[in-house]
């Protein structure tokens, strides 16, 4: 009967669930479509007595109130939650996060100080705003000395008048050496790596700022010997074991002897190439033994103490274990280059 379908669908509705989008589609054209179960009973409606047609009219009409009510409400539902499915939260970090890498010039800083702390260096710090005595002066540099001009230097505040005051960016990291030599007493064994500034172009081979290694050792005794012992140990252990060192004359106003150091390069061994300029050797750092006049400007008696000292750019050093050929690639936050030294760690 009628009736007894009108009941049976009621019940059915009450238990209607959807859980998407399309499911609720489906359940909207099987009970309000021209051809669902609520027209399949108008349909029936037509064919009852006269006298039964005004009970059964309102209890069909009352189901599809009910119907329409609860498609409805599981459309609001569905609705909601995708809403809250699509909700973007500012807070939440992005998905997938990108894991960063360690820049090299850190790689290489990391290994240079590893192999000098092995030999008994520890490190040493110091401001990157000097003033002219522990750049220049107490280092020999003669009043009149190149490294002195604006070409060469950034000065932060200069009294023409008063030399010793003049204020500069530190071009080199030798300052931390005179502030070590002028507050510990030898021996003094020490590695300072650190960034350091020079009014140069920026180009694809040069940087206004760039960083340093440099190291100093003073106590009794000490020789040239221990120098290029020291180096030539640094050199195979950063380079390889077959790496060979050679030490050329040079000039530097805080080392007498001085020298400049090459390697035998890393890429023909020795023989010969285009990167080496068909050499076999690349230079890779400068060095020397403490010129006495450095020692005595810091209160240390030359004729009881002698030292060595070396000095190393690590953009050169990383260039040549990388084979960076742009040094501003070192500066610009290109997570595309850094992505290439992930192996390197």
């Amino acid at each position: 009967m009628l009736i007894d379908k009108i009941e049976a669908l009621k019940g059915q509705l009450a238990e209607l669930t959807a859980s998407n989008a399309e499911e609720l589609e489906n359940l909207r054209i099987k009970y309000l479509s021209k051809k669902g179960e609520m027209a399949a009973l108008f349909n029936e409606f037509k064919t009852v007595s006269a006298d039964q047609k005004r009970e059964l009219g309102q209890r069909l009409n009352e189901l599809k109130t009910i119907a329409t009510e609860k498609i409805n409400a599981l459309k609001e539902t569905i609705g909601t939650q995708q809403k809250e499915a699509n909700k973007i939260d500012i807070t939440r970090p992005s998905f997938p996060a990108q894991l960063g890498t360690r820049h090299p010039i850190s790689v290489v800083r990391k290994q240079i100080i590893d192999i000098f702390s092995r030999q008994g260096f520890t490190l040493a710090d110091g401001p990157e705003v000097e003033d002219d005595w522990h750049v220049f002066s107490a280092l020999n540099f003669a009043a009149d000395h190149p490294a002195r001009d604006m070409q060469d230097t950034f000065f932060v505040e200069q009294d023409k008048d008063d030399v010793a005051r003049n204020i500069v960016l530190r071009s080199h990291t030798s300052s931390v050496q005179v502030r070590t030599m002028e507050t510990q007493k030898p021996p003094i064994r020490i590695i300072c790596p650190g960034r350091v500034y020079r009014n140069e172009a920026i180009t694809a081979r040069a940087h206004c700022f760039f960083h340093q290694i440099e190291g100093l050792y003073i106590d009794k005794g000490v020789t040239f010997a221990d120098l290029r012992q020291v180096l030539l140990n640094f050199a195979q252990e950063l380079f390889g074991s077959e790496t060979k060192i050679r030490l050329r004359p040079s000039y530097f106003p805080f080392t007498e002897p001085s020298a400049e150091m090459d390697v035998s390069c890393m890429l023909c061994g020795g023989e010969g190439c285009g990167f080496c300029k068909h050499t076999g050797w690349v230079e890779i750092l400068g060095c020397g033994m403490v010129d006495p006049n450095v020692l005595e400007a810091s209160g240390i008696d030359s004729k009881v103490y002698s030292g060595y000292a070396f000095g190393l750019g690590i953009e050169r050093i990383t260039n040549l274990k990388y084979m960076v050929k742009d040094l501003r690639m070192f500066s610009e936050n290109d997570v595309r280059f850094l992505d290439e030294f992930k192996s390197a760690h």
